[in-house]
């Protein structure tokens, strides 16, 4: 049997998908919802490979890293996010992260993350600067990292109404 694999997903329908699908390639398997769940199971499985959520009901996945880390130094950390930015990924890779693929993303993708050495982005290089709205999303993005993915203190920061940012967030980012 291949390396057991941990799967921090808050989605309970693409959380079990992977779980089976991983499964059925041979792999052990295991998922969590939660930041709570995944930690528990970390200790208890260890955490050789990860796939983690960026967003976990609301808080930021990128907090986990170094709790995975602390509890397996030679942890092979993919961050998966529906919502890719520059700043994220520039983040992830930082805490600790081989890798960072934006969604949807198939899993045998997933699967040759792990094996690779380098990070490598899998977002599309912009052709010329950057649109308004894809910079507005890059530096909400960037302080929402900065707040360690606190909805209200992001908003404090960018002197913008929660309900705001929320929608703004609930968006897919603007293309560059």
């Amino acid at each position: 049997m291949n390396e057991s694999i941990l799967i921090i997903e808050d989605n309970p329908s693409f959380n079990a998908v992977l779980v089976r699908t991983l499964t059925r390639r041979g792999h052990a398997a295991r998922g969590a919802q939660d930041i709570e769940s995944a930690l528990a199971l970390a200790r208890t499985h260890g955490c050789a490979r990860v796939i983690l959520d960026l967003n976990l009901n609301g808080q930021s996945g990128l907090t986990l890293i170094p709790e995975l880390l602390q509890i397996d130094p030679q942890a092979r950390i993919v961050v998966l996010t529906g919502y890719a930015s520059i700043a994220t990924a520039v983040d992830a890779v930082k805490l600790g992260a081989i890798q960072y693929l934006a969604k949807p993303v198939e899993v045998e993708a997933i699967l040759a993350a792990f094996e690779d050495d380098l990070p490598e982005f899998d977002l599309p290089a912009a052709d010329g600067p950057l649109s308004v709205d894809r910079l507005e999303w890059e530096h909400i993005q960037r302080v929402l990292a900065e707040n360690d993915g606190n909805i209200s203190a992001t908003a404090r920061a960018l002197k913008m109404h929660r309900r705001t940012l929320q929608r703004k967030l609930s968006k897919r980012p603007a293309r560059s």
